[in-house]
């Protein structure tokens, strides 16, 4: 009798989480453009394309790599991809500066193209709506800038990669090639 309960307590628990994780859009938000007014529905811009979502900061040592991100969105954009940034200053205050000291930096540094967004949280009970998405549905949150998530054309999260994986690491171009294939 007690193993059957049990049984039936961790189907009810499998099945409840896997329901909830089904129910969870990561596209279902809306943000303003980086030191804009502009409020951009993500589902209704996103939709359909391969996005690669990355946490940024202009002081870090990872900062470089604004570069390959900035590649990748200009090698793959016309197939239907595109890199969103977010600035946020959760770790150790290395995105200190203001909405449009930010988007000039990375501009006129970095010559980055590529959609950036409102400076947010990223991490803990202060994340901002896409990021709670990202922890709830794989499990991660960064844990340090430049942490990369992975969408696929039908709005799911397939790969979380940390800061050390660069932005045109093989791993990250498979992917990226993958579910730009897939229709």
């Amino acid at each position: 009798m007690k193993m059957k309960s049990i049984r039936y307590a961790v189907l009810g628990l499998f099945l409840t989480s896997s329901i909830a994780a089904a129910k969870t859009d990561v596209l279902s938000h809306q943000y303003r453009t980086l030191a804009g007014k502009e409020q951009v529905n993500f589902k209704k811009t996103y939709s359909g394309k391969v996005l690669l979502v990355v946490n940024t900061a202009s002081k870090c040592g990872y900062t470089p790599q604004f570069e390959a991100l900035e590649a990748l969105n200009a090698k793959y954009q016309s197939k239907g991809f595109a890199v969103v940034g977010f600035p946020s200053n959760d770790f150790m205050g290395q995105d200190p500066g203001s909405e449009k000291e930010i988007k000039e930096f990375c501009t006129l540094t970095y010559g980055v193209k590529f959609p950036m967004y409102e400076k947010v949280h990223v991490k803990g009970n202060n994340a901002t709506g896409i990021y709670r998405d990202f922890k709830a549905v794989t499990g991660d949150e960064p844990g340090w800038n430049f942490h990369k998530f992975l969408i696929d054309r039908k709005g799911n999260v397939i790969g979380s990669f940390p800061s050390k994986v660069k932005p045109d690491d093989a791993q990250i171009i498979a992917k990226i090639e993958a579910a730009l294939a897939a229709k």
